[in-house]
């Protein structure tokens, strides 16, 4: 495939695919999918999307449904052509996820990317992009101390133990075989349409409910939408990129009270934080079981980037000021508070 180069300037030569690829891409359907696509097609490729067998997704041309994701599932109609693979398809993290559905999890996110690997390998595709999470490095990063690609893995539950699963089967398969993959372990992911923990916390800023976080002195690593998707398509063309694993992040850590300060602003409204000592959050956190939420809110998780921008010369095209904005412009459009 050709490629055109251009020297970043740190020197490192940021390399771009020059001809439309056909590529699969999972998980079309998803937060993430949905604006992976619409930067795909927009950058002239040509996308098949497989989804499950009752799931619609609009002004999709190519689509191809596999049913569910497992061991066993048949991607050859899927695969047909194809020359890249994007997999985004997973079984989302749940509150139960430490352990009630260790053994789904496998199937799903270790054992269904090792199936589409495999099949990927043996019909000639030549990259496989695999969307990871930076909680395969662990839940908690000591102060100070960011995660690296190189620290050893210390995945905390079952889903993010079936990603670390699923890194090391594509890496194997990697070393006999012509295809090559990457991976890429974001954390927390926020833009427009965003769920979940961030959802809840615009939901609370936007209510003025009180929030007794102002004395929290965390570092939390952040990656907006569209820097990820910067990101996916950066390692889609680019040779430095084959066989490696990147974490991801906006490149500007902030603390649980900065977030909500900055939320606020966002909105047009006035933060409610107001001082409890954090040992006295752990303690009545852990006391009503609710010791991992107090852990997202209070604890620390940092992740170096370092490795992507010096190997590739990527850099993310949002600040996280933009980001954040965005997202709550979204959510304020779509009724929220």
């Amino acid at each position: 495939m050709p490629f055109s180069g251009r020297m970043a300037g740190d020197g490192c030569e940021v390399v771009l695919p020059v001809l439309a690829m056909r590529i699969l891409l999972t998980g079309a359907s998803g937060f993430v999918g949905r604006a992976l696509h619409q930067r795909l097609v927009k950058s002239g490729h040509d996308i098949v999307v497989a989804v499950h067998s009752n799931t619609s997704i609009e002004n999709v041309a190519r689509v191809v449904r596999i049913g569910d994701i497992g061991p066993n599932t048949d991607w050859s109609s899927a695969l047909d052509g194809v020359e890249a693979v994007i997999h985004l398809a997973a079984l989302a993290h749940r509150r139960d996820r430490r352990n009630a559905n260790a053994r789904r999890y496998r199937e799903v996110n270790a054992l269904g990317a090792e199936c589409l690997a495999e099949q990927s390998a043996s019909q000639g595709v030549k990259r496989f992009i695999f969307m990871s999470t930076a909680k395969v490095n662990g839940e908690v990063s000591r102060p100070g101390a960011a995660f690296r690609e190189t620290d050893q893995a210390a995945p905390p539950d079952a889903y993010a133990e079936a990603k670390w699963e699923a890194e090391q089967t594509l890496a194997r398969i990697s070393a006999r075989v012509e295809m090559k993959h990457v991976i890429l372990r974001p954390p927390l992911i926020y833009g427009a349409g965003v769920q979940a923990n961030f959802l809840r916390l615009m939901r609370w800023v936007g209510r003025g409910v009180p929030l007794p976080l102002a004395s929290v002195d965390n570092r939390r690593s952040l990656l907006y939408l569209g820097n990820l998707v910067s990101a996916v398509e950066c390692c889609l063309g680019h040779p430095a990129a084959v066989n490696q694993t990147f974490l991801l992040g906006d490149g500007e850590d902030v603390s649980t009270p900065q977030l909500i300060r900055m939320i606020a602003a966002a909105m047009g409204k006035r933060d409610r934080l107001f001082a409890v000592s954090p040992t006295v959050l752990a303690m009545m956190a852990g006391a009503s079981g609710m010791g991992r939420e107090w852990g997202r809110l209070g604890l620390s998780l940092q992740v170096d980037d370092w490795k992507i921008r010096h190997l590739l010369g990527w850099e993310p095209p949002h600040t996280l000021d933009e980001g954040i904005r965005v997202t709550v412009q979204s959510y304020l459009k779509g009724g929220g508070l």
